[in-house]
């Protein structure tokens, strides 16, 4: 069974940094997957953070967070590097996967983990 877990997640400041690493099990390969993050802050729709295509190594990143959030990959494990966090970086964040490119469409991700809680509060 394919599983996403996530780890990283905590309680940072203002201007701080963390980052979330996400674990792909119960695939051989990834070679043709996308993988990404969502968040969902309390209140608010899914909102869907960056991704990275392991076909190709393009990435996506949603505007708020362009220049401050980077995407890396490996074998099976997904970093995203968050800096210069603001208050409104705060949200359950869920690495999610797909066969194919990366989409901005919560429902095209066949695959999610469990998600994991980022605060950003002084």
């Amino acid at each position: 069974q394919v599983q996403p877990v996530e780890s990283g997640g905590g309680l940072v400041q203002p201007e701080g940094s963390l980052t979330l690493s996400c674990t792909i099990s119960g695939l051989f390969s990834l070679d043709y997957y996308a993988v990404g993050w969502f968040r969902q802050a309390p209140g608010k729709e899914r909102e869907g953070v960056s991704c990275i295509s392991y076909e190709d190594g393009a990435t996506y990143f949603t505007d708020s967070v362009k220049g401050r959030f980077t995407i890396s990959k490996d074998k099976k494990t997904v970093h995203l590097q968050m800096n210069r966090m603001r208050p409104e970086d705060t949200g359950a964040y869920y690495c999610v996967a797909r066969l194919g490119y990366c989409s901005s469409i919560p429902d095209q991700y066949d695959f999610w983990g469990q998600g994991t809680q980022v605060t950003v509060s002084s």
